[in-house]
């Protein structure tokens, strides 16, 4: 087995467009196919063994993990997104260092790595089947079945699969209907939420220096404005009642003038 070789003793990795690392390059390419190989950085081995812990109750075995994956870590940067791992003899779940993991996929179907994920598969879905109030209990069928044409789409798409998501789609599968939306949305309010600064005092300060923002002096100077239109409205109701009456004068002595010559025309 690869776990065993001599040969695989460094690789080189890049980071990809996806945000993912993906292997270049390996000390081993007669068992090692790099076209398409990825790799699990640290965070994302942090991210698993986090998903992995509520397992542990429903019989997950350490020693599966270990086996798994190869550990490697940063040995030099080279530029333009790539760096140069070396191989480890540390188990990954034991160092508190920060470590890269390569699944071991020499052998796909019967390797290390697939053991591993039949192992997680199957403890996934004994603990749903406990937890979740399902009418039929699921089987490990079933859930690989959704988890394989979920992949299949993807490569349709042509999107990559690497490895970080295909374990994580099982650590993470729910059966439909089951989800967490609701409590996702509602975390998702109070992360943003908590990600809302608060304003220190200086940008406080700066904010009331801030002519653009002195909206009070605005408001006193349209009251001041409005009493003093509103003052001005009185003046201009008298001049108007004046100017009306005026008017009624001057519209009576219209309508006599103009009963004149109407009578004149019909006398006609």
């Amino acid at each position: 087995m690869a776990k065993g070789s001599p040969q695989l003793e460094w690789c080189v990795v890049r980071l990809g467009e996806d945000h993912n690392w993906w292997v270049d390059e390996v000390s081993d390419p007669v068992r090692w196919d790099v076209d398409g190989l990825s790799i699990i950085d640290p965070r994302q081995v942090d991210h698993i063994v986090e998903l992995i812990e509520p397992l542990r109750e429903y019989g997950f075995d350490q020693d599966v993990f270990e086996r798994a994956f190869i550990p490697f870590r940063i040995t030099k940067d080279l530029g333009k997104g790539k760096v140069r791992l070396a191989r480890i003899k540390q188990p990954l779940l034991e160092s508190e260092e920060k470590l890269f993991a390569l699944p071991d996929v020499i052998d796909e179907e019967n390797g290390p790595y697939a053991d591993f994920l039949d192992h997680i598969t199957r403890l996934r879905v004994k603990m749903l089947n406990e937890l979740l109030d399902l009418e039929e209990k699921l089987t490990i069928d079933e859930v690989e079945d959704q988890i394989r044409e979920a992949q299949n789409n993807d490569f349709i798409e042509g999107k990559a699969v690497h490895l970080f998501g295909e374990i994580t789609a099982i650590l993470d599968f729910t059966p439909e209907g089951h989800g967490d939306d609701e409590d996702e949305v509602e975390k998702g309010d109070d992360d943003e939420a908590a990600d809302v600064p608060d304003v220190e005092e200086e940008d406080d300060e700066g904010m009331k220096n801030d002519a653009s923002l002195k909206w009070d002096e605005d408001d006193e100077d349209g009251d001041e404005d409005g009493e003093a239109k509103k003052k001005g409205d009185g003046d201009s109701d008298d001049d108007d009642e004046d100017s009306d009456e005026e008017e009624d004068d001057d519209s009576d002595d219209a309508e006599e003038e103009d009963e004149k010559p109407r009578r004149s025309r019909r006398g006609r």
